[in-house]
């Protein structure tokens, strides 16, 4: 996905992925990080999610990266923040504390802006790029976080030929695939959510599963 794509879908609103809501997932397999009070997450291509506020509710200190301005822009408004807005290389940074925003590529991201993380979570990055550049975000965005670093990340599967993405399927094999070398993989929990999705329903997607992962950084 080129970044004006992005770019233009948050200019018109057209923003299906976004979730109002507090993600379930995250609310029941975050504690499953283990993480102390005031650590920092990592959210990439965080767009205005809630979770972010929701993160931070819990006691923690939220680093977010995306593309679009005017996502970044509108998540303080929405939370009736008045954030600081100043440069950060070839980003712009909001920040109102907790919650510090990136807006740009998360490729631009270096390892010092995430020497401190404790944690990522990933609700909708690895599922918003196409297979030729999920390697690419797997090596280039989370391998520059620590040794150490406990990642919960959610995924979509489906039959891929049912339905053009993004959001994309990325099957557990590939999650292996990506991330076994330098990370260590576990599988939290697979639901069937078909029933609630009716949007895929009407693309004619057969089958629909979200599962999360706890991903621990080795090296």
């Amino acid at each position: 996905m080129e970044p004006d794509y992005w770019r233009q879908r948050w200019a018109e609103g057209r923003t299906g992925w976004h979730q109002p809501e507090v993600n379930a997932l995250l609310r029941q397999h975050f504690p499953a990080l283990s993480l102390p009070r005031d650590s920092r997450v990592f959210v990439p291509l965080c767009g205005k999610s809630a979770d972010m506020a929701w993160l931070a509710a819990q006691g923690h200190r939220v680093l977010g990266v995306e593309l679009a301005h005017d996502a970044c822009a509108a998540f303080f408004a929405e939370h009736g923040l008045v954030p600081k807005v100043t440069a950060h290389g070839a980003l712009q940074r909001y920040r109102s504390e907790p919650i510090e925003l990136l807006a740009g590529d998360a490729f631009a991201l270096s390892t010092h802006d995430l020497a401190d993380c404790a944690a990522c979570y990933d609700r909708a990055a690895l599922i918003a790029l196409p297979d030729a550049m999920r390697q690419r975000y797997a090596e280039l965005v989370l391998g520059k976080l620590p040794s150490g670093c406990r990642t919960l990340l959610v995924t979509l599967d489906y039959p891929q030929h049912e339905k053009q993405g993004p959001p994309f399927s990325v099957d557990q094999t590939e999650v292996e695939r990506l991330f076994a070398a330098n990370w260590h993989v576990a599988l939290l929990e697979r639901r069937d959510i078909l029933a609630q999705q009716p949007g895929f329903q009407a693309e004619g997607v057969t089958r629909l599963h979200t599962a999360a992962y706890r991903l621990t950084k080795v090296s």
